[in-house]
């Protein structure tokens, strides 16, 4: 299979298999300059791999909301896709059977067939980046809901009078767990040129104020994750991402939120890991969700 995770800075096709090893790669920048500019660039690093041997079907990790049941991608975050009939591009295209997904969703497929999931059957994952993405693994069986936009983790609302989302909402997990929170963290402590990245750094160097900076965001993020856990009841809760990179410095304060606000059984036997497969999960779930595609000819 040829999975193909498409962001908003970069576009990344791979082959892989059905364990979920990545035999061959490709990457390149996100052209952002027109839709079919980005097409047409989707298509130039397919048929890179392509050339490499056979390939059987072909799977896409979208920052988008997906209508399953048209193969649409509805709206998306950073690309120039909304309100695409994706899959029946890419197919008429390729000549491939094609699956389209969200990218978080992607990334948690992975996750829970290669990496910090493996052998759950019940899983959250939240990815934690520029946004909040996440999905859902349910009784074995990836979740996305009536039409297959569901599984939209980081828009549960924590606060309704909260600081803004990117989405139009307010008080979104989104608005206070990704990476521009602590970029606002950042800048109020070291000024306007700081970011994550630095804070980040500070803190694992021992600077008091930017462990408790994070660990402000990392108790939001408890509370997200406490309110995940009390409805699905996960075997693990697993959190990736860029800004998740941050490790304990969030994770932990977010186990004491849960450890308080999630309910039993649930909050005693619920895992939070940090993911495993770090960004590579995206262009493997994508690989693995084309499996879906052969199986159902599509």
């Amino acid at each position: 299979m040829i999975g193909v995770d498409v962001g908003g800075t970069k576009v990344r096709a791979a082959v892989v298999s059905g364990e979920g090893a990545i035999e061959a790669q490709v990457e390149h920048p996100t052209d952002h300059s027109s839709e079919e500019a980005l097409l047409g660039a989707l298509d130039g690093a397919i048929d890179e791999l392509l050339r490499g041997g056979d390939v059987a079907a072909l799977g896409f990790g979208l920052p988008s909301r997906i209508d399953r049941r048209t193969g649409r991608a509805v709206a998306s975050v950073n690309i120039p896709l909304d309100g695409v009939d994706f899959r029946d591009l890419m197919r008429a295209r390729h000549g491939l059977p094609v699956a389209i997904d969200n990218d978080g969703t992607a990334a948690a497929i992975a996750e829970w067939r290669a990496g910090a999931a493996r052998g759950s059957d019940h899983v959250v994952m939240l990815t934690l980046g520029t946004g909040v993405g996440g999905g859902l693994i349910l009784d074995g069986t990836p979740y996305r809901g009536a039409t297959g936009s569901g599984g939209e983790l980081g828009h549960i609302v924590l606060d309704p009078e909260g600081p803004p989302c990117g989405c139009g909402g307010r008080g979104h997990l989104e608005s206070f767990a990704a990476g521009p929170a602590a970029d606002r963290a950042a800048r109020e402590l070291y000024g306007a040129s700081s970011d994550a990245h630095e804070l980040v750094e500070r803190a694992r160097g021992g600077a008091g104020e930017a462990v408790e900076a994070l660990a402000g965001i990392g108790r939001y993020l408890g509370a997200g994750i406490a309110s995940l856990v009390n409805v699905f009841e996960p075997e693990v809760v697993v959190v990736g991402g860029g800004f998740g990179e941050a490790g304990d410095l969030l994770l932990a304060p977010a186990r004491e939120v849960l450890a308080t606000q999630g309910l039993e059984p649930a909050r005693d036997t619920a895992r939070v890991v940090p993911a495993e497969l770090g960004s590579d999960a995206g262009v493997i779930g994508a690989g693995l969700i084309a499996f879906e595609a052969l199986a159902a000819g599509a």
